[in-house]
């Protein structure tokens, strides 16, 4: 049995656009807008229902994002509903996909983005608002060519891009627009490994096989959403704010279950049984 047939039903979100398995620690959610899988406003309503169901589903440990389909994880905003809003929607739906890719980082549990075709423009934004990334060699393109259409990217992308690759090289990756292959992403440090997988539906089992090294008992998923929330939250404050955040959470994994499971089988000499509690 594969491991995608042990997650539970298929759920599909109220628009349509987003589809939703958990099961075994993970929760699959699916950008469901073929060809492309452009989003709208809708799609971006069901992608923030999605996340606050796995946030809140104590049996949820690490989320995955994929899209659709063998060629787009998703190709950004879709274009021809951009061209018939007003600008004031525009601006509304702007601020929305920030809130809800916001939500995706500040939620205390992995978020791994599986890119099994091409990711660009609002679709990178996405991306880059996960944890890790991994992507199908060879599958596609990614990038942030807004400026081709006289825009920049604003879900996000100058701001996350430039935290990862540095300023200069954001910019010139942004003001140039171009496109270019996972193998430069990942020396960019924008994937942070390429799957060899041959075909999407061995991309997804890779996936789910993966995100499960981070769920209970393998791992202590508490501490590694501890450690997301010192990280995002600690690198946009001082030092001394940041190492204040720390403490605190540390604290907090010190009174788990978790912690003391650790220890004790550190001293029993034997491998913990993490229950994520």
């Amino acid at each position: 049995m594969s491991l995608l047939d042990n997650l539970g039903e298929l759920q599909t979100l109220p628009n349509g656009l987003v589809t939703y398995r958990s099961g075994a620690g993970v929760a699959l959610i699916c950008l469901e807008n073929l060809p492309a899988n452009g989003y709208s406003h809708d799609m971006m309503l069901d992608l923030d229902q999605a996340i606050l169901r796995a946030r809140f589903d104590d049996a949820v440990q690490v989320l995955v994002l994929i899209g659709a389909g063998e060629k787009f994880f998703c190709a950004g905003a879709d274009i021809g509903v951009l061209q018939s809003i007003t600008p004031t929607f525009k601006y509304q739906f702007c601020l929305h996909a920030n809130e809800t890719l916001l939500r995706l980082e500040h939620t205390p549990k992995l978020v791994i983005a599986g890119l099994g075709g091409h990711c660009v423009g609002g679709g990178l934004e996405i991306a880059l608002a996960c944890d890790l990334r991994i992507a199908r060699a060879g599958s596609g393109k990614c990038g942030l060519p807004e400026v081709k259409l006289g825009v920049l990217p604003g879900t996000g992308g100058t701001q996350r891009l430039s935290r990862i690759v540095g300023a200069s090289r954001a910019i010139e990756l942004m003001a140039s627009g171009r496109t270019f292959g996972f193998e430069e992403a990942l020396e960019l440090g924008l994937v942070d490994e390429l799957s060899a997988a041959d075909s999407d539906e061995a991309f997804v089992e890779s996936l789910l096989e993966y995100a499960q090294t981070f769920t209970s008992p393998n791992c202590a998923p508490l501490a590694v959403g501890m450690i997301k929330r010192a990280v995002k939250s600690g690198m946009e404050v001082p030092l001394e704010s940041g190492l204040a955040l720390e403490r605190e959470l540390q604290q907090r994994l010190f009174a788990s279950e978790d912690a003391q499971e650790g220890m004790r089988s550190f001293s029993e000499k034997r491998k913990p049984e993490f229950q994520g509690r």
